[in-house]
């Protein structure tokens, strides 16, 4: 992987990271396109590169990490059983699952499927939580475990964690910003896991390219964030439902299949 190939990946990620969509699968996907092997190293950029865009949340919800007390426990609450679920399953996930391209597009399909049949169904009712801080512990943490399905990569973070908030009664807009706020911990222990256990092999080259992507994706995702707040005020997940199937058949079809 070189400089250029970094800077589109993290332009994928900052775009990819906060949408229903698998900001992981993107990656991954996109490294195939480009003939990018899947190498250890390319493995952990696809994972650390995630917190660059993970650092925009920082900047633009900063108030709520470091003044809402009651909205950073319950964020914490959520995170823990997502951390124990990824911690004992890494190695799987490195190894295995992060560059199995089937188990990605059958992720993306299935659970753009999924994403469509629960917006036609779902209503939120008049009761549903507002308030991240008044949110029930219990309901944190199943928010969390609801979180840990995105292992897979394909499921997205995103939308797990906002399907499960709202069959757990929680506003639209709440869920959204409980999933970004969830996300700061959730990739701040991935990311440091793998830098652990990954950068002492890293050449100087690889920290440029590295860093390269970090900072593209952290600057694509301020923008990102941005949009899917006022998206979502008028607007179902269902565009992205439909997006998720198109592009896994597309990559299917001309990707994958060999063609003569």
């Amino acid at each position: 992987m070189d400089i250029f190939q970094s800077i589109i990946i993290g332009i994928i990620e900052g775009i990819t990271e906060f949408l229903p969509i698998s900001s992981t699968a993107h990656m991954v996907l996109a490294a195939k396109v480009m003939n990018i092997p899947q190498t250890d190293f390319v493995k952990s950029f696809e994972i650390i590169i995630q917190f660059g865009a993970i650092l925009s949340v920082v900047v633009l919800y900063w108030k709520r990490f470091l003044v809402d007390m009651e909205s950073l426990k319950r964020i914490l609450a959520a995170f823990v059983p997502t951390a124990v679920i990824g911690f004992l399953l890494y190695k799987l996930i490195k190894s295995f699952l992060i560059e199995n391209l089937v188990i990605i597009v059958w992720a993306l399909v299935l659970g753009g499927l999924f994403l469509i049949v629960f917006e036609m169904f779902h209503k939120e009712k008049e009761t549903a939580h507002e308030d991240i801080s008044t949110i029930p512990y219990s309901k944190c943490i199943a928010i969390g475990l609801f979180q840990a399905v995105a292992i897979i990569p394909g499921v997205s973070r995103s939308a797990a964690t906002i399907i499960g908030g709202l069959l757990l009664n929680l506003k639209r807009t709440t869920i959204v910003e409980f999933s970004f706020l969830l996300a700061v911990p959730t990739m701040l222990a991935a990311s440091m896991l793998d830098m652990l256990k990954s950068a002492p092999s890293f050449t100087p080259d690889q920290f440029g390219v590295l860093a390269a992507g970090f900072a593209v994706s952290f600057i694509v995702a301020l923008i990102s964030i941005k949009f899917l707040m006022s998206f979502i005020k008028k607007h179902t997940f269902i565009p992205f439902g439909v997006y998720r199937v198109l592009i896994a058949v597309f990559f299917t079809l001309f990707i994958l299949i060999p063609h003569n």
